[in-house]
């Protein structure tokens, strides 16, 4: 079935530490801080991706991603698969490359997303979620002109994430666990083989949303799982119907387990954030505080990656209010 893709194959320590020298005029050597909750509490240090240039780590895959493409094919343009994070992504590295970038959107993306990647001057083709979903399977989508940057199924895209590992080590060598929320897999992947290169005896624990969480039904397997009860939330950025099976085999050797953690943890997380640290973070960046806070991955250090803060302020504000 995906004969024309190139085979899966592990993501090396050497192409993460040259994604690392590619990528470092873009990206922001985001800050690792500590959470303080007080005595009873895990000892939990944040990795503050909200803070990059496109406030979401994506921006460490886009980077590497474009920059990789022979100039013949990047000079064509890019497109990509994005509920926004990666559209965003994509886009700032594209218009940085002087090329165009059109990004088949997922049509209920908050609309803080779809202005930024308008913004950044991508074409945005609105399509509902099965279809955005079906595209990123098939790698192709009728329409889409140029080369196309797949937002987790590719080994620079997630070489790119990977740099995030060598920071987290560098800043915190103590830590004993990280928590990545789990979306199409990218961001663990990247990672997980930066981590596991490095510190092997080091955790790396998967989350997502309980309303649509394949991941944790696929670890509980030990096989790529449909999600059958999948439902649209807040947490917009993670979770999914399903784990696609190429990304099942790119996560399954550097990621420990994953788990599903309630809507109503994950905005408690929220506010602690933005209560204590003063940090916004959208509902996919808050998914890993909310696992380390449930008691079920130790007492730390845990390192829990905020993914990205790209939500609506109102909507924001409702989730922490409520």
């Amino acid at each position: 079935m995906d004969s024309h893709l190139p085979p899966i194959r592990p993501i090396s320590l050497a192409e993460i530490q040259q994604a690392r020298q590619r990528i470092a005029g873009t990206i922001l050597r985001t800050p690792l801080v500590r959470l303080d909750l007080g005595a009873d509490s895990p000892d939990i240090r944040l990795k503050l991706e909200n803070l990059q240039p496109t406030n979401s780590y994506k921006i460490r895959g886009g980077a590497n991603a474009v920059a990789m493409l022979p100039d013949e094919q990047r000079k064509r343009g890019v497109w990509t698969v994005s509920a926004g994070n990666a559209g965003q992504a994509v886009a700032y590295a594209a218009r940085k490359a002087g090329v165009p970038c059109s990004v088949v959107v997922i049509e209920t993306a908050p609309q803080t997303k779809v202005d930024r990647m308008r913004a950044l001057g991508a074409k945005l083709i609105p399509v509902p979620y099965e279809v955005a979903w079906r595209a990123v399977g098939e790698h192709a989508f009728e329409g889409a002109e140029g080369i196309f940057v797949h937002p987790f199924d590719d080994d620079n895209f997630i070489a790119g994430h990977g740099t995030m590992a060598l920071e987290i080590l560098e800043d915190a060598p103590d830590t004993a666990a990280v928590i990545c929320a789990i979306g199409g897999g990218g961001l663990i992947t990247g990672v997980g083989s930066g981590l596991k290169a490095l510190r092997p005896e080091v955790k790396l624990w998967g989350v997502e949303p309980e309303t649509a969480a394949p991941a944790t039904l696929s670890f509980g397997a030990g096989a790529p799982q449909v999600f059958a009860d999948f439902k649209q939330s807040f947490v917009d950025g993670a979770g999914g119907s399903s784990v696609f099976p190429r990304m099942w085999q790119r996560m399954r050797p550097v990621t420990d387990d994953a788990f599903a953690v309630p809507l109503e943890d994950v905005r408690k997380a929220m506010r602690l954030m933005a209560e204590k640290a003063r940090v916004i973070s959208e509902g996919a960046g808050a998914l890993g505080l909310a696992l380390a806070l449930s008691g079920k991955v130790g007492a730390g250090p845990i390192v829990c990656v905020v993914s990205g803060g790209n939500v609506d302020l109102k909507k924001f504000g409702e989730l922490i209010d409520a």
